[in-house]
């Protein structure tokens, strides 16, 4: 792979936008130039003429003009197994589990039917711009093995975890403690820091792991305390009576983790919607992450999330963004943030598009403490790139014959856009085709 000098429309989050007006957030370079090494990191960003006069003689050129060029969008929850779930009808989150998921995640026992889906999934995120994604394997170790060798065929950053759970499931997707603790040892030891894969300790939530097996987790998590760790909090009420039930010594969902050491800055807690403000505190001592799932908690009837809320208060609470699929009904990050917005309308906040696209690539990037390589266009990040058509289809071209300002096309293809305004993405500095 020789050097590249790929030329667009750049536009990079410093920091999180105060406003809509906050210029001083972002850079953004109309005629801008990207240079990619052969090591696949960003060597120089800035003025195209600029950084065309620095280039090696034998550089490869890719012009996408008039197209945008921003961080690949990084997804923060998501469920490998879900594929064949989305848009499944149930009134619920517990009944769409057990009627639809669980059978599904079944399957995944079978490492054949494992990696048709893995190759699907990298297909599919690759198609809608997402360069890196959080994700639930399910409880067998051959979902994991699936999951992380085609990421590192294809040289993505990718985190996840086989599914720790031992009650409140069909027999095919339990484990036990022993068993979670040692196949979630032996993933680690198989591909934690192999290429660019991350392991995270994966006890699904609390109604599915007994006390013995919370213990177990804790156990890893302090053996491998470098490790992300993900889990579901209290994105039901249905869910949130059951799992206190389960664990009535509880002061309530958020302590039930907290009691077995699993929050910090590394969690990842899917949904957290309906929280009290003592668990909001908790969570902001521990810095740990509320993950919004906006079109799956729409999708499921869960509740709207209090973006603002959170990340606003005294005691603020980290906050990432993520499809969930497949309780989530779009692969779209783009789509995702159409929703998180028309949440934050309903609850009497705005999220303005400047915030929607800084959470999409830096934002998520920072929740996982990767942004030194991930979610920017600095030097030195790796070149995952999504390249943007704001006139993507013909409404969309119509509607940008009046688009003024860079926020309004942001916001414009946020509204609009799905996987049809991708109009190429980056891993490394390598474009990715679907293999189908």
């Amino acid at each position: 792979m020789t050097s590249t000098l790929i030329r667009g429309r750049l536009l990079s989050f410093l920091r999180a936008p105060h406003a809509l007006t906050d210029g001083d957030s972002y850079r953004y370079d109309r005629d801008g130039g990207l240079l990619v090494g052969e090591d696949g990191r960003i060597s120089a960003v800035g003025d195209y003429q600029t950084v065309k006069v620095g280039a090696p003689d034998d550089v490869v050129e890719i012009d996408h003009r008039p197209h945008l060029i921003l961080p690949g969008f990084i997804d923060t929850h998501v469920h490998f197994p879900q594929m064949q779930v989305i848009a499944s009808y149930a009134a619920n989150l517990l009944e769409w589990l057990n009627t639809y998921t669980f059978p599904e995640e079944c399957r995944f026992v079978d490492s054949d039917h494992a990696t048709r889906i893995a190759t699907r999934f990298y297909d599919e995120f690759l198609r809608h711009g997402t360069t890196t994604a959080v994700a639930y394997c399910s409880v067998h170790k051959t979902s994991a093995d699936a999951f992380f060798a085609e990421a590192l065929k294809r040289n993505m950053c990718m985190v996840g975890g086989k599914v720790m759970m031992d009650r409140n499931a069909p027999q095919g997707l339990l484990d036990t403690p022993e068993m979670g603790y040692d196949e979630t040892r032996q993933v680690i030891h198989d591909w934690h820091g192999k290429g660019r894969n991350h392991v995270a300790i994966t006890p699904r939530f609390a109604i599915t792991s007994t006390p013995q097996q919370m213990e177990a987790a804790q156990a890893l998590a302090e053996e491998f305390p470098d490790l992300f760790i993900q889990t579901h909090l209290s994105e039901n009420r249905e869910e949130i009576d059951y799992t206190c039930a389960l664990y009535p010594e509880a002061k309530d969902y958020t302590d039930i983790y907290a009691r077995y050491g699993l929050l910090g800055r590394k969690t990842l807690l899917g949904h957290a919607i309906h929280l009290s403000e003592r668990e909001m505190d908790v969570l902001s001592q521990a810095g740990s992450i509320a993950v919004h799932c906006p079109t799956s908690n729409l999708f499921l009837g869960s509740g709207l999330f209090p973006m603002k809320a959170l990340t606003g208060r005294e005691k603020p609470v980290r906050v990432s963004v993520a499809t969930d699929i497949g309780g989530g009904s779009s692969y779209s990050m783009l789509k995702t943030m159409d929703e998180a917005y028309k949440i934050q309308q309903l609850l009497g906040q705005r999220l303005n598009p400047l915030e929607s696209f800084y959470l999409m690539t830096r934002g998520n990037a920072e929740a996982l403490s990767m942004e030194a390589d991930i979610g920017t266009l600095d030097v030195g990040s790796t070149a995952d790139l999504v390249v943007l058509d704001a006139g993507a289809t013909p409404a969309m071209a119509l509607r940008m014959e009046t688009v003024a300002t860079l926020p309004e096309e942001l916001f414009l293809l946020q509204t609009m856009g799905d996987d049809r305004a991708v109009v190429e993405t980056y891993v490394a500095g390598r474009a990715m085709k679907a293999t189908l």
